[in-house]
């Protein structure tokens, strides 16, 4: 029976009129490629783009004169901007390319909607576009890996709803009646980033591009590292794992090792990492309950991620000389590799004897890269040097590029990941170290950063070897389209209801494996549970944040020098978080308190100490001594990398925006009275000229409207509100 494709995908795109044959009554129906090779594009464009992003970075911490003396360019506004390129376009991307090829093929259907396909790839690569424009610009909310703007916010939950909506739509309509372990991640995927991102979402806006967190301090940390950590585990591991478990078996020619193995690795997954954040707060002011949760949590993730690991390496039995002349194999193999060797790393920094020396060090940016690099960059280069053949019906221009580019990306891994090990032992000791008689080695903190500079310039060559594998790719992919065609409508015969056919056949778990709905609930409840007992406590006991009479609001030249803080990205290189070590409170001053964070809408605690802690800051050093650091960051530590701040001199405060911010806070609980809020600016130019009029006794002449002024008045206030009593020692 011949048939009109295109009268076909104009009337009814998933079907034709089925026939008999001797299998039974069988639909002739077409797979979407367009919108795989689409995505596929993309993933290309924008790894290359955040790889990019990374290597300028990277070099920007060994040489400041990279953050090329513009105020767009700097590493505080351009970090976020890599991180948000590689995790939500690249890797992103790469999961709607994996997803859309493997969902029609796994449920025997086109995808539920051309539409809704087309909206969610468009709509994506809008997002992505707006966080490319928006974030030089210093718009940031600043929580890790959460950092766009509330419109964008709404903007990636109504397009993750419509993949979602896609996905359970083709569900719905499948033609094979088992739903292969593939799809299990893919659920728990879209439910739980759902879950994950409106919840850390939560705020309350100033105007279009600025917001106030709804959560402040102890509690706004404990949500947003439940975000981070799960979005590490839900957006970068879950729907990936779901990739290995179809396109390892596809390129080896192999079934899964144990799809028992399969079952157990799934549920204790998506059970356990969700409880697993507060291990990123570990020894810092979070109630020692949660951190402990954290803890406990983090070192039984080991046994489901080493049972993926292990499923996916054994499915290659019998099939190991093919990685020997597979590249694809080749990328398969370390990719999982990596994942083991990142998922058990992972546990081990999680135990507080060993956070205490590598947290806030470079031996976590080390950690984060082996599965950035290694499981998402590898596993997806080996999906598009599968998917690209046969989308355009072909074969791969050349296996030797292929080659060539594993053995650089490798390199590049190797390059990057060692000396970043290396330079996170060099500052977990040198911060520690005291001398015999009892005093900081190293009391200058630029000592240790002078140390580690070199490690930098090698993480950048590292990132150069790595991204120029990438182009050996794309050269390689380019060739292979243009000797073949796309097949965009590829067509396809299936039983009109496939037979279930499952390793799993008769095993109690294969009565849920058949039910969409009842996986999504079930998955669904498995994910609360962790998030609901750390967080029902956290905000409704009380004791948990004990408060302090002493911490006030901050005044409102405070708060506009706190949003300048936040919109130059520098709790990027900065902590606000004094653990209670000895060695941090010989350093920075006494120990950070759960009370003193009350009123930080959105907290800044930080994560990776490029420079000093900052929360005990505040009257260590004379307003001229930030002036000068500000504007020329070695004038006051000779040898610093950090960059100059030269518009801060030049731009003025945004008055316009004081009033609104103190009602916004004061909706969400901050006790700012109304004459203040009335009288806000008044007050501002008040503070600010007693800066300015300090300055000038020393012979530095600015204007109180500058935003240089806000900003010493933010700094000076840090850690000032709490006064620790000593006795003197008879």
């Amino acid at each position: 029976m011949s048939t009109n494709v295109a009268e076909v995908l104009e009337n009814a795109p998933d079907r034709v009129v089925p026939k008999g044959t001797d299998r039974g009554v069988t639909d002739t129906f077409f797979y979407d490629n367009k919108i795989v090779r689409d995505f596929g594009i993309a993933t290309v464009f924008w790894g290359i783009a955040g790889m990019l992003i990374g290597v300028i970075i990277a070099f920007q911490l060994a040489n400041p004169d990279m953050n090329m003396g513009t105020q767009y360019t700097t590493f505080g506004r351009v970090r976020p901007l890599h991180t948000n390129a590689v995790i939500f376009a690249f890797v992103g991307n790469a999961i709607f390319m994996g997803v859309y090829y493997s969902l029609q093929r796994l449920c025997k259907t086109r995808m539920y909607s051309d539409l809704l396909s087309k909206i969610n790839f468009w709509g994506w690569q809008l997002i992505i576009v707006s966080a490319v424009i928006t974030l030089p610009l210093g718009m940031t909310t600043s929580k890790e890996y959460a950092e766009l703007e509330w419109p964008i916010d709404i903007a990636i939950t109504l397009i993750w709803v419509v993949f979602g909506w896609n996905m359970f739509g083709t569900l719905a309509r499948r033609r094979e009646k088992h739903m292969y372990v593939a799809i299990w991640f893919y659920i728990a995927t879209f439910l739980t980033v759902a879950v994950l991102h409106i919840v850390n979402s939560y705020e309350m806006p100033v105007n279009l591009f600025k917001s106030y967190s709804g959560y402040a301090g102890v509690q706004d940390a404990l949500v947003q590292w439940w975000y981070g950590h799960n979005a590490v585990a839900f957006f970068l591991t879950t729907p990936f794992l779901g990739l290995m478990y179809y396109f390892l078996p596809k390129a080896a020619n192999r079934p899964v090792y144990s799809y028992r193995l399969s079952i157990i690795h799934f549920w204790s997954l998506i059970f356990i990492y969700i409880w697993a954040g507060p291990h990123h707060l570990l020894y810092t002011s979070l109630p020692d309950w949660a951190q402990s949760l954290g803890v406990v949590f983090s070192v039984m993730l080991l046994a489901p991620s080493w049972g993926g690991m292990i499923n996916g390496l054994l499915t290659l039995r019998g099939a190991w000389d093919k990685v020997r002349e597979e590249p694809i194999l080749k990328f398969m193999v370390v990719a999982i590799t990596a994942y083991g060797m990142a998922t058990f790393e992972g546990p081990m920094l999680s135990l507080k004897n060993v956070n205490a020396i590598a947290h806030f060090t470079d031996w976590i940016v080390a950690h984060v890269h082996v599965g950035a690099l290694g499981w998402n960059g590898f596993l997806t280069f080996a999906m598009l040097y599968w998917l690209f053949p046969r989308l355009y019906k072909t074969q791969l221009y050349s296996k030797k590029l292929a080659n060539a580019h594993f053995w650089l990306g490798t390199l590049g891994i190797l390059f990057y990941a060692i000396p970043m090990y290396w330079a996170g032992f060099t500052q977990g000791l040198m911060w520690k170290q005291f001398t015999a008689e009892g005093t900081l080695q190293y009391s200058n903190f630029l000592e240790t950063v002078l140390q580690i500079v070199p490690m930098y310039y090698m993480r950048g060559i590292g990132g150069v070897l790595y991204l120029s594998g990438v182009f050996l790719m794309v050269y390689n992919l380019v060739k292979t389209v243009k000797s073949g065609t796309l097949e965009a409508n590829e067509r396809t015969e299936a039983p009109v209801i496939v037979p279930t056919v499952s390793n799993n056949a008769g095993h109690w778990h294969s009565w849920i494996e058949k039910r969409p709905t009842q996986m999504a609930i079930f998955a669904t409840v498995a994910i609360l549970i962790g998030g609901l007992v750390e967080f029902i406590p956290a905000f409704v006991i009380k004791s948990n944040v004990p408060t302090i009479a002493s911490v006030k609001p901050y005044t409102s030249l405070e708060l506009q020098g706190r949003d300048l803080y936040i919109k130059e990205g520098c709790v990027n290189c900065h902590t606000q978080m004094v653990r209670p070590f000895r060695s941090e409170t010989e350093r920075y001053g006494e120990y950070s308190k759960a009370g003193e964070f009350v009123y930080d809408h959105n907290f800044l605690w930080g994560s990776k100490r490029t420079g000093p802690d900052l929360h005990r800051v505040g009257g260590k050093y004379p307003n001229s001594w930030h002036y000068h650091h500000m504007m020329d960051p070695t004038s006051m530590s000779p040898g610093s990398i950090m960059p100059s701040y030269p518009w801060l001199f030049e731009q003025e405060i945004n008055q316009s925006t004081t009033q609104d911010k103190l009602r916004v806070l004061k909706q969400l609980g901050v006790p700012y009275e109304d004459d203040y809020i009335a009288n806000s600016n008044e007050e501002l130019m008040k503070q600010a000229k007693g800066i300015s009029a300090d300055l000038a006794k020393e012979g530095i002449e600015v204007k109180p409207e500058k935003e240089i002024v806000a900003l010493i008045a933010y700094l000076q206030r840090l850690g000032t509100d709490i006064k620790v009593k000593t006795e003197e020692v008879k």
